[in-house]
């Protein structure tokens, strides 16, 4: 599997409820992490604004690859 390593910053009470909520869990920070990266995604993929959103994206894209790839 291809992995990145990804550094944010949380605010010092974020970073500590996080640190509880993943020994709650019997997890580690990075997995409780993980799951809530992968739990935003879906949860993204599955409104209609956001992908009206992410297809505009692409539209407006479209054009700045197809030169790209003439070059």
């Amino acid at each position: 599997m291809d992995t990145r390593t990804t550094t944010i910053r949380l605010p010092g009470p974020t970073a500590e409820a996080l640190v509880v909520v993943a020994k709650a869990d019997n997890q580690s920070v990075s997995e409780a992490v993980r799951q809530a990266v992968l739990e935003h995604i879906r949860t993204r993929r599955a409104d209609p604004e956001f992908q009206k959103s992410l297809h505009h994206l692409l539209d407006s894209q479209r054009e700045v690859f197809e030169r790209l790839a003439d070059l």
